[in-house]
């Protein structure tokens, strides 16, 4: 038993070893960062006060008295729900599509993965042209069929589902190489059997593609939520958050309360409500979806 136990003990201290250089670099650069900006936000730290002093919860009140504040959370809402099931319907459309033994298929999926490679804020100065009123593309073609034009980024009702779009267009190639990845992992001879009994391809997409694709799919969505959270580079090219606060989100609004306003105080509550809000939906998905869709 003695035996068995120091056995134990040292392959246990063995992996603890092996995971000690990453735990240090994840308490140094996560949950150090974490904790002081829980203390912060319990702080008034603005321009108006030198010297930090403790005032406990009022941040927070103030935050939830804030109509802004609101507004940026709906906001995030809907580019979040705009922006992530569309992302993953495309990129699924797309793997099936390029997984076919098609001519020119490295070429097709080197087109729809290259928005990826470009960095955001060439995106942002590209969809920028696009959107620009009377002479951007957009305008260009609505011109050209007929239509009056708008000013897409300028407008409270368009310009969220102006950014929408940008951002599906970006990011449905990343998660395409996921799904990709997926579908070369399931076996053909799900397929072969299917084809063997007449199976229609829509029929064996959904018996058997997409049911397969799940633990994919939950990555996937993480991935897209958490991105529609984090997302700031296009605001500041394309509209600062306007008009009058419609295209602005919450990482934009930590942004303004930290290096505009200099209230590190409210910036430091705002990013714990954002941490709050993307550890509540990485365990949604996690410990409600996770054991429902991965097949033994």
């Amino acid at each position: 038993m003695g035996r068995k136990f120091r056995i134990r003990l040292q392959t246990n201290a063995f992996a603890w070893l092996l995971l000690l250089p990453s735990l240090f670099f994840l308490f140094l650069f996560t949950f150090y960062p974490i904790a002081r900006t829980i203390r912060l936000s319990l702080f008034q730290a603005d321009l108006a006060t030198p010297l930090p002093f403790f005032v406990g919860l009022e941040n927070y009140g103030n935050m939830w008295k804030d109509q802004v504040f609101w507004q940026v959370m709906s906001n995030n809402l809907w580019f979040a729900l705009g922006t992530a099931p569309t992302s993953i319907a495309l990129a699924l459309l797309m793997a099936v599509y390029c997984n076919k033994a098609l001519r020119g298929q490295g070429a097709l999926r080197t087109a729809f993965f290259y928005p990826t490679v470009v960095p955001m804020i060439a995106i942002a100065n590209i969809w920028l042209f696009i959107y620009t009123p009377e002479y951007g593309l957009l305008s260009r073609a609505v011109k050209w069929i007929g239509q009056s034009d708008a000013n897409w980024l300028g407008t409270p009702e368009l310009v969220m589902w102006a950014m929408v779009i940008m951002i599906v267009w970006k990011e449905a190639g990343y998660f395409m190489i996921f799904y990709l990845a997926g579908l070369q992992n399931i076996p053909q001879d799900l397929y072969e059997a299917a084809q063997t009994d007449g199976v229609g391809a829509w029929t064996t997409f959904r018996k058997i593609t997409f049911p397969l694709l799940m633990p994919t799919t939950l990555f996937v969505a993480i991935v897209a939520l958490t991105n529609s959270f984090k997302l700031v580079d296009h605001l500041w090219i394309m509209t600062k958050g306007g008009p009058n606060n419609a295209s602005s989100l919450l990482l934009y609004y930590i942004y303004e309360a930290a290096f505009s306003f200099w209230d590190q105080g409210m910036a430091s509550a705002l990013t714990v409500v954002m941490i709050a809000v993307l550890l509540l939906l990485a365990a949604l998905q996690f410990f409600g979806l996770d054991k429902k869709i991965h097949y033994h």
